[in-house]
């Protein structure tokens, strides 16, 4: 439950046509999923935007950080045991 007693902070996503990626287009408060699902329904799909509603905790979101620096990004080419040509595949097997 957050400090300020509005509920628990979710992060809303919809899907605008089956098949289609869902897209993060906003938050809300609620105080439970029921509630969280009512809100973002009346929220964020009143004219008929949305055809899937995908609701997340915010505090259940793992992300990375700016702190977290260049080499966190840093391309993996250098990183040659990133690759499976640095592994000898044991004689037999036939499908990797």
């Amino acid at each position: 439950m957050s400090e300020d007693n509005q509920g628990i902070l979710w992060e809303v996503f919809l899907q605008p046509k089956p098949g289609r990626p869902f897209k993060h287009v906003g938050s809300l408060h609620a105080y439970d999923k029921k509630m969280a699902m009512t809100s973002a329904r009346d929220l964020y799909t009143r004219r008929g935007e949305g055809k899937g509603i995908w609701l997340v905790k915010s505090q259940d979101i793992v992300s990375s950080h700016p702190e977290d620096g260049e080499a966190f990004f840093d391309p993996s080419n250098d990183k040659v045991y990133r690759h499976p040509t640095f592994y000898s595949i044991p004689d037999g097997v036939k499908h990797i």
